[in-house]
């Protein structure tokens, strides 16, 4: 790797980084009160995949630990977001759905998070951000894919 690619790299992952934090702590502050954004992640995506997932994949889906994710899934099933039932075909494991108060939640949270993400969007310019979002997936992509 060249210095100036070396240099880029840094930048990029600092700015990448540093971006993360910003977000997390914004969209945060403005969520419901009680809902954390790790809440929010697995409500929206169990009310855009329409599937009941067991825990161990909405782990790997997120890359956390079964444990980190169980947690966040007693709380939400605490909160009457999600339902979580046994598995019938094997008693083992267990199916988590979001429930009608769950999407409601997760409405609620969206309109309070939509206008801080639309107002970040028209300032920064729609063609920059469609240009921005294939280079970020790659990145994901990239990182879950487990390459070092």
């Amino acid at each position: 790797m060249t210095e100036e690619a070396d240099r880029l790299a840094v930048a990029l992952f600092s700015e990448v980084l540093t971006a993360d934090q910003l977000i997390r702590a914004r969209l945060s502050k403005a969520l419901p009160k009680g809902m954390e954004l790790s809440h929010f992640v697995v409500l929206n995506y169990l009310a855009q995949h329409r599937q009941e997932r067991s825990p161990a994949d909405l782990a790997r889906t997120f890359h956390l630990t079964r444990g980190a994710m169980t947690n966040t899934l007693n709380r939400l099933e605490w909160a009457g977001h999600v339902h979580i039932r046994p598995d019938w075909d094997d008693a083992r494991r267990k199916r988590v759905a979001i429930s009608p108060a769950g999407q409601k939640a997760r409405e609620a949270a969206l309109a309070a998070i939509r206008p801080i993400m639309t107002a970040a969007v028209q300032e920064i310019g729609e063609a920059r951000i469609r240009t921005a979002i294939p280079v970020l997936r790659e990145l994901r992509t990239r990182f879950g894919a487990g390459e070092d």
